[in-house]
Order: C-alpha cells, then structure tokens, then sequence
C-alpha cells in the first residue's frame, strides 16, 4: 500500500509548491503544528516535489520519483522516526541496528499507508544522529539531490551525546551540504534545543478544516462513518486527519478484539489465525489499539463476575497478562511472537 493523499492544506501546498517552483525552499526547515495535523505527510510531500523528475515546483506524482517516495521506496529519501533504543554497546553496531530499526518501522508504513504518535520507550538516539551523518555525507543516487526527515523530533535525544557529536548535529542543521535537504516536524518545538530551533527555518501548519476530514473518513476508512456517527467522528478530529484515523483504528481494535475473544473461548487453536494475520514487523499502530480494546473487555468481564470469586481471579489473571503484553509491545519486540505467547496463556482463563 502507498501511502495516502494529503488531505487539506490546500492554501500551504499552493505556497510551498510556489516556493519549491521558485528554488527557494529552505535546506534545513522545521514544520511545527498540532499532534495528527499532518506535519509529516506534508514533509514527504515536500520531498516528492524535490526529487520530482519533472519541472521544479509541486509533485507531479507521475514519475518514478514521486513513485518512488509515495512507496518509501526512494533511494535518496531517508525519513527517521521514533524507534527503541538500540541494544549494542558498539556505535559502529548501534548504526547498523538503528538501520533495521527503521527498515522494520518503514515496512509498517509501507504496509499500512499511516502511523501514529509515538508511544512507549522510543526516542531518536545518538545512533541516528551518526546514521544522518553518514547519509547526508554520500553522493545522491537516483535523483540530484537527497532529503532527511526527522519525524517527532521532540524524541531526539542529544543530551547522551558527547559535546563533537551534539556540536555536529548543529552544523549539520546549519550548513547541510549543497545536495541535501533537512526537514523536522514537532508538535511542541519548545522540546528542542534552543540551538536547534534557531538553525531552522518554521513553517506552521495548521488544522484541516471538516470537509477535509469527513473526505478522508469516507474514503480512507474500511468501514466509513455515516450519518451521525460521521458526524460524531469529525466533531471527534476538531481538524487532526491523525485524529480521526486513530479514531478508526481503535473500533478495528475493538472488532478484532471480539473475534480474538470468541477464538479463544472455541479452544482448540481457534485463535491461530488471528496470530499468524498479525504482522512481525511493528508492535505500533493497530497492534497496540488491538491489545487496549482488549483489555477493555476483560476489565467488563471482571465487572461482570465480581460475584463470583474463581470467575473474576480468573478475568483479572487475564487482564494482567493483556497488560503485561501492552508494555512489552512499546519495546523492541516482535508482535506476532507477543500475541501467540498471550493467546497460549489466555486460552485457559477466559
């Protein structure tokens, strides 16, 4: 799956596909607006304009550039985002992991066309600060130029580093080579370094309007809102397109979460399938709306038995081990393996 169109932000397009035509658009800039607003879809828009193969300005989304970056498939596009911390004590190997780290995160987003708030023991570490030297430092590949993005960058974290290595991110930021393009995006820039701040260039990025939301919810959702819930759903969003689709991804939670249950009661494996559909790759997103919408139905089911003492030890034993996998989820697991462990335990207590 590619990811999905922009929604809003028609008046902020226009101008920066003005300031793209124009050559003009900065090398290091940070975009700065409200959780879910769409900050980092605009940056990977920006990003298709730049490495666009057809005249300069505004994405064409025809050539195999545009392709490209649609498909996080582009070669000279490097987007970081929030991952676990890396395990190895080597910076060399601490690189390497981080490369995985985001090779796995970018799957998800391939996979799923969206993406979430950061959420758990996640962070940029020094290693990505190391990763995006090594990247801005080598020749373009495909295109004439390369773009890095830094999604949620309130995560990064330059306090562990060493004065030359924080020293070089700021320079980095302020004097990027010729062929290379910084974009940052942050909620609350008040969580960046001031020097960081001032090295870039803020362009705010403001709600969408409810038009753009209702067109995403009735084209994006598996199931579409009508009517009042529609309604609801947008009245919900108050302009974050994140919002609204977080919004959807918790009721698929809760409908998998009601199958996942019912495997579980039939006994006999019946939930393998359920386990094997989930994906390896990322413990985000869906994984986590999944595992919340589940322990929301055994915290009733501990409601519902607190009559009878066995019953409702039972449910609380079920509820915790739900929990458990939740926590475990914000680190560097696999989920699939996390899921198949929970069903195995829980399949004697529900």
């Amino acid at each position: 799956m590619s990811l999905r169109p922009v929604y809003g932000h028609d008046a902020l397009l226009n101008r920066l596909g003005g300031v793209l035509a124009s050559g003009r658009f900065p090398q290091s800039a940070l975009f700065v607006g409200p959780v879910g607003v769409g900050k980092q879809r605009l940056a990977l828009w920006v990003a298709q304009g730049l490495l666009c193969e057809e005249a300069p300005g505004a994405p064409c989304e025809r050539c195999a550039g545009c392709r490209q970056v649609t498909n996080l498939a582009h070669p000279d596009l490097y987007w970081l985002v929030p991952i676990p911390r890396p395990k190895a004590a080597d910076p060399a190997k601490q690189v390497e992991e981080v490369k995985e780290l985001l090779g796995a995160a970018m799957e998800a987003r391939r996979q799923d066309g969206i993406w979430g708030r950061p959420e758990g023991m996640v962070s940029h570490p020094l290693a990505v600060v190391r990763l995006a030297q090594r990247v801005v430092s080598r020749t373009p590949f495909s295109a004439m130029r390369k773009v890095v993005i830094v999604g949620d960058a309130e995560w990064l974290v330059v306090q562990e580093a060493s004065p030359e290595a924080a020293n070089a991110l700021l320079k980095l930021l302020e004097e990027p080579p010729a062929d290379t393009t910084i974009i940052v995006t942050a909620a609350d820039p008040q969580r960046l370094l001031p020097t960081i701040r001032s090295r870039l260039v803020t362009m705010r990025v403001s709600p969408v309007g409810d038009q753009a939301v209702r067109e995403l919810l009735t084209k994006e959702s598996e199931n579409p809102p009508r009517g009042e819930a529609l309604k609801q759903a947008v009245l919900l969003a108050d302009g974050s397109v994140g919002r609204a689709l977080a919004s959807q991804e918790h009721d698929r939670g809760a409908v998998r979460a009601e199958r996942f249950l019912a495997g579980l009661e039939l006994g006999r494996g019946a939930w393998v399938p359920d386990v094997l559909a989930q994906a390896p790759w990322s413990a985000r997103g869906e994984f986590t709306a999944f595992l919340d919408a589940l322990a929301v139905k055994l915290r009733d089911r501990v409601a519902d038995r607190a009559g009878d003492a066995r019953e409702a030890r039972r449910a609380i034993d079920a509820l915790r081990r739900v929990e458990d996998a939740r926590e475990e989820a914000q680190g560097n697991v696999n989920p699939q393996l996390t899921l198949g462990t929970l069903a195995s335990e829980l399949e004697a207590l529900v």
